[in-house]
C-alpha cells in the first residue's frame, strides 16, 4: 500500500509539473504580445561586426493575425536586410520562426525564466540551407514597459557563434 501512495504521489507531482509547464508558452507570448510598438537603441556585436556594430536599430512588433502571432521586424539604417521573425503558439509551445536575409528559415522553442521576463528560444531546426548560416539562438529580456533587450546568435558556416545585442526604449 505504501509503495502505491509513493507512486501515486509521483504521477501526481509529474502531470502537475507538465501542466505547469504547458502554462509557460501562453503567459510568455502574452508578456511578448504586450511590446507591440516601436523600439529603437543600438547594436552591439561579438566578436565586433563593422557593417552593424554601435548602429542604430529600429526594432518593430506587431500583433498580427487576430492575437495568434507576434511580428519581429529588424531594421538598420543602411543594410540592405529587414528580416522578419514570427512568433506564435502551437498548442501551448512558444515558437518563434526567423524569415532570414541567408535565405533558411530557423524554428526555435521558448523556455521562460521563473519571474516571467526572459523568454529564451533554443533552436529546434532549419528549412533551407545552412550554406551562408543561420540563426541559431534569441533571447527577449523584459526589463519594463518602455525598455527590453534582445540577444541574437548567429552561427557562421564555419560554426563560430556571432551575437548581437539591441537595447532598446520605445518609441510608440
Amino acid at each position: 500500500m505504501k509503495t502505491f501512495r509513493f507512486m501515486a504521489g509521483i504521477v501526481l507531482m509529474s502531470i502537475s509539473a507538465v501542466v505547469f509547464a504547458q502554462s509557460d508558452g501562453p503567459k510568455s507570448f502574452d508578456n511578448l504580445k504586450a511590446l507591440a510598438g516601436s523600439w529603437e537603441g543600438k547594436v552591439t556585436t561579438v566578436p565586433p561586426q563593422p557593417d552593424v556594430q554601435d548602429k542604430a536599430v529600429q526594432v518593430s512588433l506587431r500583433v498580427t493575425s487576430m492575437g495568434n502571432a507576434l511580428m519581429h521586424e529588424v531594421r538598420i539604417p543602411g543594410q540592405q536586410d529587414d528580416p522578419i521573425t514570427m512568433l506564435y503558439l502551437d498548442g501551448d509551445r512558444l515558437m518563434l520562426t526567423h524569415y532570414c536575409d541567408a535565405g533558411n528559415r530557423p524554428r526555435m522553442e521558448a523556455k521562460t525564466s521563473t519571474d516571467g521576463k526572459t523568454v529564451d528560444f533554443g533552436f529546434l531546426d532549419v528549412a533551407g540551407s545552412t550554406a551562408h548560416g543561420h540563426m541559431h539562438h534569441v533571447m527577449f529580456s523584459i526589463v519594463d514597459a518602455d525598455h527590453h533587450s534582445e540577444e541574437w546568435t548567429y552561427m557562421m558556416p564555419t560554426g563560430q557563434p556571432v551575437q548581437a545585442h539591441f537595447e532598446l526604449q520605445r518609441t510608440k
